[in-house]
């Protein structure tokens, strides 16, 4: 079964937000001193409108009026800026998510939203081969305090990241840390 367009995929979802999707878009190319382009715009409204990541074969389905190269670069570009991120899969094939929570970008106005750091686990589907961005819960509470558990989810986060650090040895220091938990997705299970 082929995967539905990025485009498809968010018209299902939002079918008058796109103006709005692009619009922030715009905002987040400007906050992060990047030169907006209709390919950037473009590539990074789809992104933000999906609920999963994409695949580069996925995303030129989508634009297939985009030029490829122009499409590579918009994405280099976005991922770049930190308004992106790339995931490597098993699979040997590249997936690309909006590099924001999902979550800040529902309830912050346009105006205070700032693109957040790929700090969050993914989960791939075995059966689909999808991949979804790990939300943070507990980010419902009001800017400036956390929620219990976001505050719990924090601290393991620390106390991982600490951890991990201590099972490099001397010399070695780490800079990301990638998770990714398998199984089969919502629609999978059913």
């Amino acid at each position: 079964m082929k995967a539905k367009s990025i485009a498809a995929k968010s018209r299902n979802n939002q079918s008058e937000g796109a103006p709005a999707t692009r619009a922030l878009a715009e905002i987040q190319l400007r906050r992060a001193s990047v030169r907006i382009t209709k390919a950037r715009v473009k590539v990074l409204a789809a992104l933000l409108g999906a609920n999963r990541a994409f695949s580069h074969h996925e995303v030129q389905d989508t634009f297939a009026d985009m030029d490829r190269v122009t499409l590579y670069r918009a994405l280099d570009c976005l991922i770049e800026a930190r308004l992106a991120h790339k995931i490597a899969g098993d699979d040997r094939i590249f997936r690309y998510s909006a590099g924001t929570d999902q979550a800040a970008h529902e309830n912050a106005s346009h105006a205070e939203f700032q693109p957040a750091q790929h700090q969050h686990g993914h989960f791939k589907c075995t059966r689909c081969a999808k991949v979804f961005c790990l939300e943070r819960s507990g980010t419902e509470s009001t800017p400036g305090t956390l929620s219990g558990a976001a505050e719990r989810q924090l601290a393991l986060r620390r106390q991982l990241q600490g951890e991990l650090q201590l099972t490099l040895g001397d010399g070695f220091q780490s800079h990301d840390i990638e998770l990714t938990i398998k199984g089969w997705c919502a629609d999978c299970v059913h």
